[in-house]
């Protein structure tokens, strides 16, 4: 393999796929698509042309020209899809969330370490100028010791739409959609949380699933609040933090979604630059902080480097089973209407 380039399969060319695998992969060095599961065979040959197209999932894990099986379906299709693809014997990337549950991801986890396969979740927010940001200036010390911590992945899609992320069934959901990202940059930052308190809602006419969540992460001595709503044209911050030597705002988000969408090539110029200012409030006044460039193509470089042998897992099965022990606590936590505490262990690396 490593004289070779690794050989991917894709599973689905909904938005996730068109969008930011393509791309990302087709950037990647080393890396390259060499098949495609895709139920619109004629719009899967024309964006991909020279890989193979077959109509199912099974067909395309069971091929022996993939090396690595990238699952870009649905979200209640994610765990069943990544077990399929371990059982052939394939590494596997998943798309967000991880599974539908904490026992489902573990069961897929387990899964992994008894194949000797790696398998990686697509935590690409992880990579955003905002995030990058806003973590090297805590990391800094810039404001001391956080005390609150607010995050946003806020939208203004105030219509319905007769699609799988906004219906009423398995994953579907502002909280299953957006939550993922929102949870992964919380404990990448702050770890486990000792309890989560949790708000979910349908609150545009006709919604029939979650379009609005409001979720605090407890922590001794913080808290961290995330919030995601399909109903907010602007006027709110993408990071506000605040700590003991002062506060951070980041207005708006990374800009790698939009520059895919506008049909920009992962690395040409101006790919990843962020001009929206990271600000320092102290007391004393408002300053400007360095804000670090994003590029989510550090995720596939990663991966296949850890492929090869030659570095870690960009993002390993342990640190996403955190991610949806969060995300279901949260669930839980919303339907009963209490804060529920969260029992680390439970997210150990198998």
């Amino acid at each position: 393999m490593s004289e070779r380039p690794i050989r991917v399969g894709l599973i689905g060319l909904g938005y996730a796929g068109r969008t930011f695998h393509v791309p990302l992969i087709g950037a990647t060095e080393g890396m390259a698509i060499t098949a495609v599961a895709s139920s619109q065979p004629d719009v899967a040959a024309a964006l991909l042309p020279e890989a193979v197209v077959v109509r199912t999932a099974a067909e395309l894990v069971a091929r022996d020209d993939v090396d690595v099986v990238v699952v870009a379906s649905p979200n209640d299709s994610h765990a069943p899809l990544a077990l399929a693809a371990l059982n052939a014997d394939k590494h596997v990337v998943v798309e967000k969330p991880f599974a539908l549950g904490l026992e489902e991801a573990r069961t897929v986890a387990e899964a992994a370490t008894r194949a000797e396969r790696l398998l990686a979740v697509f935590h690409n927010r992880r990579w955003d100028s905002d995030f990058l940001s806003v973590q090297a200036a805590i990391a800094d010390g810039a404001i001391g010791d956080v005390v609150h911590f607010e995050s946003h992945f806020d939208r203004f899609r105030p219509m319905v739409r007769d699609r799988w992320r906004e219906r009423a069934e398995g994953g579907g959901g502002i909280w299953y959609d957006l939550g993922p990202h929102l949870v992964d940059q919380a404990l990448l930052l702050f770890g486990m949380p000792e309890r989560v308190e949790a708000s979910l809602a349908a609150l545009r006419p006709g919604a029939l699933a979650d379009d609005w969540a409001h979720v605090v992460l407890h922590y001794p001595g913080k808290r961290i609040v995330l919030q995601a709503s399909m109903l907010v044209a602007g006027g709110t911050a993408r990071f506000t933090v605040h700590g003991t030597g002062g506060s951070l705002v980041k207005q708006r988000g990374d800009q790698q979604e939009a520059q895919l969408l506008a049909g920009m090539v992962p690395g040409a110029l101006g790919w990843g630059e962020d001009d929206d200012p990271l600000i320092l409030h102290d007391g004393e006044g408002a300053r400007a902080m360095t804000l670090v460039r994003g590029d989510q193509r550090h995720f596939y470089r990663a991966l296949a480097a850890a492929i090869r042998g030659q570095g870690p897992n960009p993002v390993p099965p342990d640190e996403a089973l955190g991610v949806m022990a969060v995300i279901e606590a949260a669930i839980r936590s919303a339907d009963e209407g209490r804060t529920v505490p969260i029992q680390t262990a439970s997210c150990a690396t198998l």
